[in-house]
């Protein structure tokens, strides 16, 4: 069966495209069945008749160049060729691409054409063969072998994708029949990935070794360490990051120092699920543009409850005089983390704080850093 869809699942925004009244019906068709469509219809396809939410185009490549990448999916009511030519200089990477659907006019088949894993596209066209009653074309080889899919994998559990390119790596070692090496000290994969060797060790050089040894090799952690050219690094969502900064701070230097804090610890930036500080930050530009670059929330936290903190290893009474607050970057990670221990004690620049502390992966797979009162 094809794999879950990672993005246009039931509330994603799908566009649907048609050129002739023919595709047109069939684009209706499912737009009936789907809530929420984009319908998008040439002049010739709509003859001026557009359903609410519709619009009328005069050259697809100029409509598509617009919307493509405004959409989780697309579908294409027409020739699979066009397609291929119009979304050709459209397209950036696997892990960011739309997925792309292509329906013949006469809603025969659904075709997987773009972002079949990662985007969703395998599972989009078993949707759309659904609806139109059509047969669904899934060309992905993992798929076709019935064998698991390492990238939707990742996806369903929130883990950023380093290194797309060593997703070849995985799949070709399944489709040998060969096991690739995993490391994966939170158990966030180990069940969905039975054909896998467990990799453990106490030290750095022993996980090296470890991936090093097989074909293709998995490493889910939020360390950086240098590993095998053939090895897929997964990051999850594990650490948190606390911050305190005076007013007007830049985020160039809120960055400078977190860059240079993650480089001396050896950790990922991939790996930041959220930023933590004291409620009296809420509309500090440097801090809410740090997180928007970062593309991760902020939680903000009260006196009292950063107060509440009870293992802070270094409290400051100038902090206190200042903010209410005796701790805010230390006590703000570990009140997100909902931990008692710091990855990364109270490191600081004229201007700004940093500390890390790490999620449970496990326990935190909902909402890991929901302030609690």
């Amino acid at each position: 069966m094809p794999s879950a869809a990672a993005k246009p699942d039931a509330g994603g925004s799908l566009a649907v495209w048609a050129l002739t009244p023919r595709a047109a019906e069939v684009a209706r068709r499912i737009s009936r069945a789907r809530p929420g469509v984009h319908l998008r219809l040439s002049q010739t396809a709509s003859g001026g008749r557009l359903p609410d939410g519709a619009r009328s185009f005069n050259r697809l490549a100029d409509a598509l160049a617009g919307e493509f990448s405004a959409h989780d999916g697309h579908v294409f009511v027409m020739a699979s060729g066009i397609v291929v030519r119009l979304i050709a200089p459209l397209l950036d990477r696997k892990t960011r691409d739309p997925a792309v659907v292509v329906v013949d006019e006469d809603a025969r088949h659904a075709i997987s054409l773009v972002s079949g894993h990662i985007g969703g596209a395998n599972a989009l066209a078993v949707e759309m063969a659904r609806i139109l009653g059509a047969r669904p074309v899934i060309t992905t080889a993992t798929d076709v072998n019935a064998l698991p899919a390492i990238d939707v994998m990742a996806v369903e559990q929130d883990l950023l994708i380093e290194n797309p390119g060593a997703i070849r790596y995985v799949s070709m070692a399944l489709l040998k029949g060969e096991k690739p090496a995993l490391y994966d000290p939170h158990g966030l994969l180990a069940q969905k990935l039975p054909q896998a060797t467990r990799v453990d060790g106490p030290s750095e050089a022993d996980i090296i070794a470890g991936l090093g040894g097989a074909a293709a090799a998995v490493f889910i952690d939020d360390r950086c360490v240098d590993l095998p050219p053939q090895t897929l690094i997964l990051r999850p969502r594990s650490l948190v990051v606390g911050m305190g900064c005076n007013r007007g701070t830049p985020s160039g230097e809120m960055r400078a120092l977190l860059g240079q804090v993650l480089a001396d610890r050896r950790l990922a930036a991939g790996s930041i699920f959220c930023l933590a500080s004291i409620d009296i930050k809420r509309d500090e530009p440097g801090l809410l543009e740090l997180a928007d670059e970062l593309n991760v929330d902020i939680r903000f936290f009260s006196r009292a409850q950063l107060n509440a903190v009870s293992s802070v290893p270094t409290p400051s009474e100038m902090v206190r005089k200042h903010t209410g607050a005796s701790s805010v970057c230390e006590a703000a990670a570990l009140r997100a983390a909902k931990t008692s221990v710091l990855v990364v004690p109270k490191q600081k620049t004229a201007n700004v704080t940093v500390a890390i502390a790490r999620i449970d992966c496990i326990s935190s797979a909902s909402d890991p850093a929901a302030p609690t009162n």
